[in-house]
């Protein structure tokens, strides 16, 4: 186990992002309930262990797509925010049901580029996230897509949950995807692609390894997460890419498994 493994298993204040693709079954874009009722359980248990966990979700839109039995995400910029706001509400109401059977309670926050360039907004921001984690909830965080166009929008919950990870002096940003982790190659059409474990610098090389967007569903490929990695590990905090998928992944990777891929601060 390397060093940067190890010290995962003592990290106290973790970011968790989870990506649509974790979210939504990828055929239909409708919620994933047997997936999130299981990464909910797995939370709930490192709160249990003495964790604070902030909680950075992707999924309104799809969420929305669901709940207006659309067959596709559309193009128009109206229509994706109206269904962030139809998804947004049913997104949080499957996380409370989920996070009240366990015996917790979740704090919603949506945030757009000000609170993150502006330096009061950012100030405030931070503020709200640590009452609520001194009040012992988790803060569940998503960019406000009901009202965000190009020019106040972050732009996606990769680059969103590093802010975030950054603005709470976070010891771990772990990003859920629908992927292992980084590999040298596109595992979907190279063979003989390989996992990188551990990048010990994002280089150039690193960053050409990244590819596009990912599913028809989400916003961000693995180029948001290496930017992502490249905002975390220059303010000094370690970030794992692994996949969302199978369930108990975010308990080995706190546990100092060798699964995904860690980018050392």
């Amino acid at each position: 186990m390397s060093l940067a493994r190890e010290k995962l298993k003592f990290a106290r204040r973790i970011v968790i992002k989870v990506g649509t693709s974790t979210l939504a079954h990828g055929e239909s874009g409708k919620l994933n309930l047997y997936r999130i009722e299981h990464l909910i359980r797995e939370i709930a248990d490192l709160r249990n262990a003495g964790k604070e966990i902030i909680f950075v979700t992707s999924g309104a839109i799809a969420a929305g797509i669901g709940k207006m039995n659309l067959k596709s995400k559309p193009e128009t910029i109206p229509e994706n925010q109206a269904l962030a706001a139809i998804g947004q509400g049913v997104l949080m109401h499957i996380y409370e049901k989920f996070f009240a059977e366990y015996g917790l309670t979740m704090g919603q926050i949506l945030l757009t580029k000000d609170n993150a360039t502006d330096e009061h907004a950012r100030e405030n921001c931070k503020n709200s996230l640590m009452a609520i984690l001194r009040m012992g909830a988790i803060p569940v965080i998503n960019e406000n897509d009901a009202v965000a166009v190009d020019e106040i929008k972050i732009g996606d919950n990769d680059n969103l949950s590093a802010i975030v990870a950054v603005m709470v002096n976070a010891e771990v940003l772990i990003i859920l995807t629908d992927i292992d982790g980084l590999y040298d190659g596109n595992p979907k059409v190279d063979s003989n692609a390989k996992l990188i474990r551990e990048v010990e610098k994002i280089s150039e090389e690193v960053e050409q390894m990244a590819g596009g967007a990912g599913t028809k569903l989400g916003t961000g490929g693995m180029f948001t997460k290496i930017q992502a990695a490249k905002l975390t590990t220059r303010n000094k905090i370690p970030t794992v890419i692994v996949s969302g998928r199978e369930i108990g992944n975010l308990r080995k990777v706190l546990s100092g498994e060798e699964i995904g891929t860690i980018f050392n601060s």
